[in-house]
């Protein structure tokens, strides 16, 4: 699976380089999931801008990634408004749970404003 990592202070973007998202691939984005979580990675943002096909074992994958940072942070999928990958998750009506936000420059924003906003809670107690 090709993809490229970008690693910020308060996020991590995985950029996914590849057409699908299937029973081939899914396995190792899976796993790369699972590595980012145990590095301490607390905020992950999945950019499926070229992703065009998504299969069952891709949702599958998806899915562990959401479970992994339910509790531990923000778990961001982008770059999914024009695609069929999008309404396959709205199809599955995974987009009640999953966060999904339109473009890589808005799920920063969000990530930075969720930031700030701790901090302000933090500071107040």
């Amino acid at each position: 699976m090709k993809f490229s990592v970008n690693k910020s202070e308060l996020y991590t973007v995985l950029k996914l380089e590849e057409k699908s998202i299937d029973s081939l691939n899914a396995p190792q984005l899976k796993s790369e999931l699972v590595f980012f979580r145990n590095e301490g990675v607390e905020n992950i943002i999945i950019d499926l801008e070229e992703v065009t096909y998504v299969d069952s074992s891709g949702l599958s994958a998806i899915l562990t990634g959401y479970r992994l940072w339910r509790t531990a942070g923000l778990f961001i999928l982008t770059g999914t408004q024009h695609s069929a990958v999008r309404r396959l998750i709205e199809i599955s009506k995974l987009d009640k749970i999953l966060l999904l936000i339109p473009t890589l420059d808005e799920s920063i924003d969000y990530v930075m404003m969720e930031q700030l906003e701790k901090e302000f809670l933090s500071e107040e107690e």
